[in-house]
């Protein structure tokens, strides 16, 4: 039996990113879990746990994950840059603080822990994973889900997705992402469910344990690189 590879799951207090963890936990893997308010008592204690709390937008924080990963379980093998923010409001209702809030989480959050994991997985020389989650809006807006300048991040996630998969395809360091559409987590707790499911071709909402299925598709599917994998009932396709 090969070594435990180790995963980092960002955005991990809750919803999609729980899921993920979980599910990692469940196939052997060693998890280093983050959020800004991690709440501990989410997960229970296991010797291949190591939850991180703070704000991925930081270098700090990242810095922290990735020390974290490799004085405990000795190496990186997979991150899921799960964290981001969203909300949808006209264009012009955005404001220069909405803008700063999305970058740093979900730009600078991405960017500060996949440097830090590619610098390690180079080290090892074994290759690695990093799989990102975005959204289905990027490629197919809505009008009724009015969301411009969170899209900007989240479609610049996906290009960046497609430039390291090609600088790092020799180092055998894979990157993708994962675009779901509506999925019933806590930012949708308060929200009409018969219209979010009008926001799918397939009239459904899709659960987190989908959005994890396919994380963890992306990650162990070792010859998948560059890829936007979307789980939105169909939505990128177009009209419905």
């Amino acid at each position: 039996m090969g070594k435990k590879k180790t995963a980092i799951v960002t955005g991990a207090s809750k919803g999609i990113g729980a899921t993920i963890v979980r599910a990692f936990l469940d196939r052997g893997c060693n998890v280093v879990a983050n959020s800004l308010s991690l709440i501990e008592d989410q997960f229970a204690p296991a010797p291949g746990l190591a939850l991180v709390r703070g704000d991925i937008g930081k270098e700090a924080t990242a810095a922290k994950i990735a020390e974290t990963a490799i004085s405990r379980f000795g190496s990186i093998d997979h991150l899921v840059n799960n964290a981001g923010i969203f909300v949808a409001k006209p264009f012009t209702a955005y404001t220069a603080e909405d803008f700063r809030k999305f970058a740093s989480t979900n730009l600078e959050g991405f960017i500060f822990i996949t440097q830090l994991a590619v610098k390690q997985m180079l080290a090892q020389g074994e290759g690695g994973s990093v799989t990102t989650v975005t959204a289905a809006l990027a490629d197919n807006p809505i009008a009724g889900v009015p969301a411009s300048i969170p899209m900007i991040t989240k479609g610049g996630l996906n290009a960046i997705t497609l430039s390291l998969a090609s600088e790092y395809a020799k180092n055998n360091i894979r990157f993708n992402a994962v675009a779901p559409g509506v999925v019933d987590t806590p930012l949708h707790e308060s929200d009409d469910k018969n219209h979010l499911r009008t926001l799918s071709p397939m009239g459904a909402i899709s659960e987190a344990k989908d959005i994890a299925d396919a994380v963890l598709f992306l990650t162990e599917a070792r010859f998948v690189t560059g890829e936007v994998l979307h789980v939105d009932g169909g939505a990128h396709v177009g009209r419905w």
